[in-house]
């Protein structure tokens, strides 16, 4: 019975095998997520002036986003299970192009706020899916290069949202609903090319129960491992700094920088970019290592450091820099490192569970960064304490590392006790 739970499929002779489609066309997903979420921050002055928005109600609109995003993280991945994955994500990603496009026609702010709730809410039915869909046909000895490829969509996403934003609005003088018109049609086309490549096999009864050990998932059972809990207690620390990042650095360097048009998008892309050799350094040396906290104590510091170099110092050379470093050592690479955290701890019949709920928690600071950030702006009258509080979460992500015991891993061999 346990053959049947693999559902890696033989490339047709001479033909292009299936694992490499299906990471090409997730890669693709994680580049229409991250792009369609990024074609907002550089025209967040451009929307402040046509709604009449304080930098509170500015931080609102990436915050309320993350809240319908966050909040279909575990319920997709259940239905997915259920019904079929590719039944759930398909429509998902269309749908939220066409949501994207309909953002951009909206003519008031609530309005506006109601149709990029509903491209959240459908961006929120990608993840759980798409990981099952992945682990599934993607063979063990291609999982690590799969997974990197795939997640590097993210970097490419965001670093592309900026462009289409800063170019069309900045550049050529477009309006600021253009990027979202763009958005939608490159969106509706990947969710089609998912359509067309994706073979999902929904799991029957018998096979569930063979993963499940015939035991019924309790999700009590993840808060009771301290491993576990710090490993949530992190990426929620390491997400609400990157989303503080990616959602106001392009507004900070326009205000607070006088870097305008085009050099807003090369400099905001820098973050993305740096974090893809980043990501492939750090999880190589956990792997080689066979340890995950010694990386996640040497990660977190540097991360504080650059995150708080990047509104602290005058110096265009300093920015840079902290901007690369925060790249290098920031979220998109301890997220690899912290996801081996799990997969080392996670009860083997609710490792899904598991990474749906350290997803959730995570995107939790997705949702607060924006507005807590705005909001703090707003009371101080300066961007920077945003970034300085971020640090400070940080700080706590790097106190729960140290909390990690790595002599007690259940799922790593001779080291359980």
């Amino acid at each position: 019975m346990a053959k049947v739970l693999n559902q890696q499929e033989p490339a047709p002779k001479g033909g292009i095998p299936y694992w490499v489609k299906i990471v090409t066309v997730f890669f693709l997903g994680w580049v229409a997520l991250y792009a369609t979420r990024t074609i907002l921050n550089p025209i967040m002055g451009d929307l402040q002036v046509e709604f009449g928005l304080s930098n509170s109600q500015l931080g609102l609109i990436m915050s309320i986003f993350f809240l319908g995003y966050a909040g279909l993280n575990i319920p997709s991945g259940i239905l997915g299970d259920k019904i079929g994955k590719k039944k759930v994500l398909v429509p998902g990603v269309i749908l939220f192009g066409v949501f994207a496009a309909i953002t951009g026609m909206m003519p008031t702010f609530f309005l506006f706020m109601t149709s990029w709730l509903m491209v959240g809410i459908f961006q929120g039915f990608f993840y759980g899916p798409s990981y099952g869909l992945s682990s599934e046909a993607i063979p063990p000895k291609n999982i690590t290069v799969g997974s990197a490829i795939i997640n590097s969509g993210m970097a490419f996403g965001t670093s592309l949202g900026y462009y289409i934003s800063s170019y069309t609005v900045h550049e050529y003088n477009m309006s600021w609903k253009t990027p979202f018109f763009i958005m939608a049609v490159i969106v509706v086309l990947i969710g089609l090319a998912m359509w067309w490549v994706i073979k999902d096999k929904p799991k029957t009864k018998e096979q569930k129960a063979v993963e499940n050990n015939g035991e019924k998932l309790k999700l009590s059972v993840l808060f009771k491992n301290k491993n576990l809990i710090a490993a949530y207690i992190t990426i929620f620390s390491a997400i609400y700094a990157f989303f503080v990042v990616i959602s106001w650095i392009p507004y900070y360097l326009e205000h607070e920088r006088g870097i305008t048009g085009g050099s807003v998008a090369f400099v905001s892309s820098l973050v993305p970019w740096a974090a893809i050799p980043g990501s492939i350094l750090f999880s190589w040396i956990a792997d080689k290592m066979g340890k995950r906290k010694p990386v996640l104590l040497v990660m977190m510091p540097l991360s504080i450091i650059a995150l708080v170099s990047i509104v602290f110092f005058d110096s265009m050379a300093v920015l840079y820099a902290a901007l690369i470093g925060y790249g290098i050592f920031g979220k998109i690479s301890t997220n690899p490192v912290l996801v081996a955290v799990i997969a080392d701890n996670a009860p083997k019949n609710a490792y899904s569970t598991s990474f749906g709920v350290y997803n959730f928690i995570g995107m939790c600071g997705s949702i607060l960064a924006p507005y807590i950030t705005g909001f703090l702006t707003d009371v101080t009258g300066s961007l920077n304490t945003g970034f300085y509080f971020a640090g400070a979460l940080l700080l706590v992500g790097t106190i729960a590392v140290m909390f990690i015991d790595e002599n007690n891993r259940p799922n790593v061999e001779g080291v359980a006790k």
